[in-house]
């Protein structure tokens, strides 16, 4: 569906529940998330067979290392609004040993080319805690930049988080997108 030199994205397969269902249970995975109740792995992959296709609305890929073809994680764009051509943005890298090797920030760019070239939006945003460092990072190197803060509304280990609002537009992507990247 879309490719990049060490990952591509592709529709998920109900098979694939297991892996899905284990990163949303492991707690350093999840630990920016606000998961809300555990779920059974039985309910998780019976609903899994019954989600929604893909569509403009809600788009969720698999992130699948080019070498091996492994799964390892999940993009989402979501709650595409077709009047103002928007989507929320979420992602994340299941396969801890996968992490810090440049595959979600390729995963993003790669998410953010398929929004805006093939689903024609014009903004992407995503929200992410002030603490999580390293999605910033990604996010910054990508194109996003900090539109706004909502203060205190993550609380993860007792600790309340600020959320950042981050936003990136169609025409600041292509122009960032034609600079080969310096991974």
């Amino acid at each position: 569906m879309s490719n990049g030199a060490t990952v591509r994205l592709r529709p998920i397969e109900p098979a694939e529940a297991e892996a899905h269902w284990r990163w949303n249970n492991d707690p350093e995975v999840m630990r920016w998330f606000s998961t809300g109740f555990p779920v059974s792995r039985t309910r998780f992959i019976e609903g899994y067979a019954d989600r929604p296709p893909n569509s403009f609305e809600r788009t969720v890929l698999g992130i699948e290392t080019v070498h091996d073809g492994r799964l390892i994680g999940l993009i989402s764009l979501g709650d595409t609004a077709h009047e103002i051509g928007s989507a929320d943005f979420d992602i994340y890298i299941g396969e801890k040993e996968c992490w810090g090797k440049g595959y979600g920030t390729e995963a993003t760019r790669l998410a953010c080319r398929f929004g805006f070239d093939t689903m024609g939006l014009r903004r992407i945003q995503l929200w992410v805690a002030d603490a999580n460092a390293a999605a910033i990072a990604v996010y910054r190197k990508v194109g996003f930049v900090e539109e706004g803060r909502a203060r205190r509304t993550l609380r993860v280990h007792g600790v309340w988080h600020d959320m950042v609002l981050m936003g990136l537009l169609d025409d600041e992507f292509a122009a960032l997108d034609a600079v080969p990247s310096a991974d």
